[in-house]
Order: structure tokens, then C-alpha cells, then sequence
């Protein structure tokens, strides 16, 4: 299995634009955490989370390679692991409807990676723009209002209730605390 260096490494040779490298330290610390909660290898857990989008910048404007471009990259440095190859292929689920998520490694990426943008911005619409203050309860305020961060899809997220078994709230509480915890290198 590809260690977590090297996936930092893969990361950071494939995408420059620092914002998409916080949200893939994001969707890692929400990973790590879930598969703490699922009592699962964090380390590959975060592995998926952390080169979930790795090869966006080069597979934006054609979304059907998105993920796979990984997915070979991956395979190219020699990782055989079939559920972290899996799980990243998963993630363009929404976009292609290819690669349905079929285990709780993959709808934790499904309902997580949206989480991490919406929790971002809760706390950039505070004047301090800092994690450490946004609570469950100032994320929960913000959920029904449908023009408050627009294009997050919220009911990727709410999934986590029937997928997960997780209720919404807790899943929030779970995700925000993993993200406050490498608020740093999120820059909040």
C-alpha cells in the first residue's frame, strides 16, 4: 500500500492550486476520523481522502477521466490495493454515474467530501475565517438556507444517515472536529 508520504508527494506533483490541496487535507482528516469511528485502517482510509481529487486539475474540463487519471497514476507507482483503487474510482460516482460507492470505505468519500466545502464555508463567512469557532449548531443554522453555499449538494451529505448510519448532526460534529484538528493546514 502506497504510504501516506507518497501520496503527499503524488498530491503535490500533480496539483498546485493550494485551496484544492486544503480540501484534500480536509476530506483526509474527515477519513481518518470516520475510519477511527468504523474502527478501520485510518491510514488508508486518509490515503483515499487525501488523492480523492488529485488529479482534478488536469481532468477538470473532461469529468468522465476524473478519478481514473488517479486511479493510473497510482497504478503506475505499483499500488495493487483494489479498495483504495476502488474508492478513488467511487468518487466521480455523481458525475458519471460509473463506479457506484459499494462499501462504507466509499459512501464515507460519497457524504464527507461535500461536508468538508460547506464546513469551510461557515467558518469564511465568520469575520476571524477560523474553524476553531464554528460549532454543529452554526453549521446546522446555515444548512436550510439553500442560497448559503449554493453548489454544495447537500443531500450527498445527508446520506450519511442510511449509507453510514450516521445521524446528520453527529456526522457534522464528527467532521467539523476532524477538520479543527488540522485547522492549521487548512489555513482556518
Amino acid at each position: 500500500m502506497i504510504t501516506r508520504d507518497q501520496a503527499w508527494e503524488l498530491l503535490n506533483s500533480k496539483m498546485k492550486n493550494r485551496n484544492l490541496i486544503r480540501h484534500c487535507l480536509s476530506v483526509e482528516a474527515v477519513m481518518r476520523a470516520l475510519a477511527k469511528h468504523f474502527q478501520e485502517d485510518e491510514e488508508r482510509w486518509g490515503i483515499v481522502g487525501l488523492l480523492h481529487d488529485g488529479d482534478y486539475e488536469v481532468s477538470k474540463d473532461d469529468p468522465a477521466r476524473h478519478t481514473l487519471l488517479m486511479a493510473d497514476w497510482l497504478k503506475e507507482m505499483g499500488e495493487t490495493d483494489e479498495e483504495i483503487l476502488s474508492a478513488i474510482l467511487s468518487h466521480n460516482y455523481s458525475h458519471t454515474g460509473n463506479n457506484p460507492p459499494g462499501n462504507i470505505l466509499e459512501w464515507s468519500l460519497y457524504c464527507c467530501d461535500e461536508l468538508t466545502g460547506f464546513i469551510v464555508a461557515v467558518a469564511l463567512v465568520r469575520s476571524e475565517k477560523k474553524l476553531s469557532l464554528v460549532t454543529v449548531e452554526s453549521i446546522m443554522k446555515k444548512w436550510p438556507q439553500k442560497a448559503f453555499a449554493a453548489g454544495v449538494h447537500r443531500e450527498q451529505i445527508s446520506a450519511c444517515g442510511d449509507k453510514l448510519g450516521i445521524k446528520l448532526e453527529d456526522f457534522i460534529s464528527l467532521s467539523l472536529s476532524a477538520m479543527q484538528s488540522v485547522a492549521p493546514d487548512l489555513g482556518l
